[in-house]
Parts: structure tokens; C-alpha cells; sequence
């Protein structure tokens, strides 16, 4: 079954004042200035949505990514924001520097590549800066070997030992990002991150890629994109106790929408036909645009008044 506590909403929050801005390639999606947070951390808590994953667009971009790292960076206000309306509100913090570079590219260049281990100072150091701020978990995207261990040690020196890592530590190099891309401002100027996200064709690197960050000190892991890799879902619930998170990405959600707006599917149905899927292959979290309208269909599906929304752990977790 189905429970609102079950999703976790991606926020793109931007530079700027009283903006509220919707991302063409997807309806519905906006990207937020600081200020209108407020307005979404309330409409989640209504909905009985418990848990946001920040996204970042500076107003200055550099060749580090500096704005990522920056005790007043953009995710950093919107996390003392966040905190300052809803406390109870679970800020998950994504940590990568591609929405950061001028570059468009997930850390630091050496020629057209990305130099893994320099980047790495970089994502530690963006880790700090979220903690510092008060987000709830740091979820590192970037896809850098190393990355959780070296996030792990950090953080423990500042004395953030108890602070979770979720590493999305399978994240495959998948054509479905495209909107996403849009809504953060984040594509490459020149080339495309296949040197550090995955083979499609293989699952056996995903679970390899999922011990490995385990082995480094990640608390739980997601698994990207979600609906072309249910069965990698499915293979590491049944191979690891941890929370096994899942990204209904961009590309998945302006499918359903642009379909269900030209009358092909019933958006509804599919919805919570692609959410159940994504539940029944093991994950214990969805991170989704659908959350808002999942929420209320379910809410109006189950008769729950809006103070009586189930937000507890279900099950599988």
C-alpha cells in the first residue's frame, strides 16, 4: 500500500525574490525562491509528504562550484528556511556540483574530463556546508568513486557522526534526465557524464557500486532512474537490509504528464500505476514530482481528513 510518507519531493529552489517559476518540460514543477518556501513546506505537510531532496541554481556559477560549499549558498539558506517553518520537516540535501559549474559537469575538469579524486575535496566540503546549515541527510549524486567515504570521515571530524548519508549509489547514464536538466540549469556545455554514471546494460555493477558505498559508511542508497530498472530495485532490496530509495526522474514523470494532458492515458491511473510498481519492487522511498497529486489521490482514495494522513515509516523500511 501506498502511504503519502512514502514519497519524497525534489525542490528547485532559485536565486531571487517572490519567484515561482514552472520548468516548460514540466508541468506543474516550479523552481522557488527562498521566500516561497514556506508555501511549500506547508502545502507538504497538509498532504502528509514529510521529506524534500534540495536542488540548487545559483545566481553565480564558477569552474569549482563554489556556490555548492558556500556557508550562504543557495541550498544552505533554503535548508535554514525550511527548518525555520516546519522543523519536523525531513531536508535531504543534494550534493553535487553540476547545477554549480559554469562547466555543467559534475566537479572539477582536467581537460574534458572530470578529475575524480580533486572533486572529491569539493563534495566533502558541500557535505560540511549542508550540515552546518541543518539538513537532515546529504545525498550525494555525483557519482565519484570514494565520495562516500570521504563525505563519511569529514563529516565525523566536524562532529556530524550521526548525520546519514543516502548515496545514490546506482545512477545510471540514462536519456531521462533531459527535464531535469532544464529545472536545475544543469547541462554539460560539452560532452556527457558517461565516464562516471552507469552502463545501462548492466546490473551487476549496480550492486557492486551499492556494496561499495555501504562499505564506505552509507546508511541507505538510491537506485536512478527507477522505472527502466525495477529489477535493480528488486535485486538490492533482496540483497541488503537498508532503506533502498528509488527516483521517479524527471523524464518518467513529463511522460505520464504530457500523455495524460493529451488525453492518451487516463494521468491518474498511470500514476499511481508506475508508484505502486516502484513500491511493489522494494523501494522504501519514492522520490517524485507525482508526490502532491499522489498524495491527494490517495488522500481522497482512503477518506483521510488532512490531519489524519498516515506519515509513519511503513513498511519494508
Amino acid at each position: 500500500m501506498l502511504l503519502p510518507s512514502d514519497f519524497v519531493y525534489p525542490l528547485f529552489v532559485t536565486f531571487g525574490h517572490g519567484v515561482r517559476r514552472e520548468v516548460p518540460s514540466m508541468p506543474d514543477v516550479f523552481q522557488v525562491s527562498v521566500d516561497q518556501l514556506a508555501y511549500e513546506a506547508e502545502e507538504l505537510r497538509s498532504l502528509g509528504v514529510g521529506s524534500v531532496l534540495l536542488f540548487g541554481i545559483p545566481e553565480h556559477k564558477d569552474e569549482l562550484g563554489s556556490d555548492a560549499y558556500h556557508p550562504e549558498g543557495i541550498i544552505q539558506q533554503a535548508t535554514r528556511e525550511l527548518k525555520r517553518v516546519d522543523p519536523q520537516l525531513v531536508v535531504i540535501g543534494d550534493v553535487c556540483c553540476c547545477e554549480y559549474t559554469d562547466h555543467g559537469h559534475c566537479g572539477i575538469l582536467s581537460g574534458e574530463l572530470v578529475d575524480n579524486d580533486r572533486t572529491l575535496t569539493l563534495l566533502a566540503q558541500t557535505a560540511l556546508a549542508q550540515a552546518e546549515a541543518g539538513v537532515d541527510i546529504v545525498a550525494p549524486s555525483d557519482m565519484m568513486d570514494g565520495r562516500v567515504l570521504v563525505m563519511r570521515q569529514a563529516l565525523d571530524r566536524a562532529g556530524y557522526p550521526n548525520l546519514p548519508i543516502l548515496s545514490y549509489a546506482a545512477k545510471y547514464a540514462s536519456g531521462f534526465y533531459g527535464p531535469f536538466r532544464d529545472a536545475a540549469e544543469s547541462t554539460p556545455s560539452f560532452g556527457d557524464r558517461r565516464s562516471h554514471q552507469m552502463d545501462p546494460a548492466n546490473a551487476r555493477e549496480a550492486l557492486a557500486e551499492i556494496e561499495t558505498d555501504l562499505a564506505e559508511g552509507a546508511d541507505a542508497v538510491i537506485i536512478k532512474p527507477a522505472l527502466p530498472y525495477l529489477d535493480v530495485i528488486a535485486a538490492a532490496r533482496q540483497r541488503i537490509d537498508v532503506p533502498v530509495a528509488a527516483y521517479n526522474v524527471s523524464g518518467e514523470y513529463a511522460m505520464v504528464r504530457a500523455a495524460g494532458r493529451a488525453g492518451w492515458i487516463d494521468e491518474r491511473r498511470v500514476t499511481m500505476e508506475v508508484l505502486t510498481s516502484i513500491r511493489r519492487a522494494g523501494a522504501s522511498q519514492i522520490i517524485t514530482y507525482h508526490a502532491k497529486d499522489a498524495a491527494r489521490w490517495l488522500r481522497e482514495e482512503n477518506g483521510w481528513a488532512s490531519a489524519a494522513v498516515p506519515t509513519g515509516v511503513t513498511a519494508g523500511d
